[in-house]
């Protein structure tokens, strides 16, 4: 089996306006380029996000060979943020990674499909945080907006697990 990779992505930097709801929160001009630059970093770490090797998907659900997928909490700033990252592989929003903690980001891992090799989850903090410090046992100072870490996993999605991953590379922009 081959390793697999997950990049977690925090969203990019967000704005605040008085009344409205956080799901709502658009990007600030700056988490929008910030955002746009994560994307090329981590398409030269996940090359199999470049290929065009990606399927489309019908009516929600993944068909065929993909090489990459991008999973994202519902919010206004992750999407963004996804949309943003220029990934090479489908957006699938996912309400479970919404204030999410990371018992439920490996559920969510868990459910990925073993026919994908790299997947980026685009989610919130602390979930994403300490997802990245229990897949890894790397203790991180901070994980600020647009932070993403590369894992590599040796495990299979549905066996992914604290412990099972290596860092191999962290940005905190």
């Amino acid at each position: 089996m081959s390793a697999r990779t997950l990049v977690v992505v925090r969203h990019a930097k967000a704005g605040h306006a008085p009344g409205l709801p956080d799901g709502e929160r658009p990007l600030t001009p700056g988490g929008e380029r910030d955002a746009r630059a994560a994307g090329e970093e981590i398409r030269r770490f996940v090359p199999g996000l470049t290929t065009g090797l990606t399927t489309a998907r019908t009516s929600g659900i993944i068909s065929g060979p993909t090489s990459g997928l991008v999973l994202c909490s519902p919010s206004v700033r992750t999407r963004r943020t996804a949309e943003l990252l220029g990934l090479d592989a489908p957006i699938e929003i996912e309400r479970d990674i919404y204030e999410a903690y990371p018992d439920d980001l490996l559920g969510v891992l868990r459910r990925t499909d073993g026919e994908i090799a790299s997947v980026v989850l685009v989610g919130h903090n602390p979930g994403v945080h300490e997802l990245v410090a229990a897949l890894t046992g790397t203790r991180l100072d901070g994980f600020p907006p647009g932070a993403y870490a590369v894992i590599e996993l040796d495990a299979p999605w549905e066996d992914v697990a604290p412990g099972t991953g290596r860092l191999v590379h962290v940005s905190r922009t």
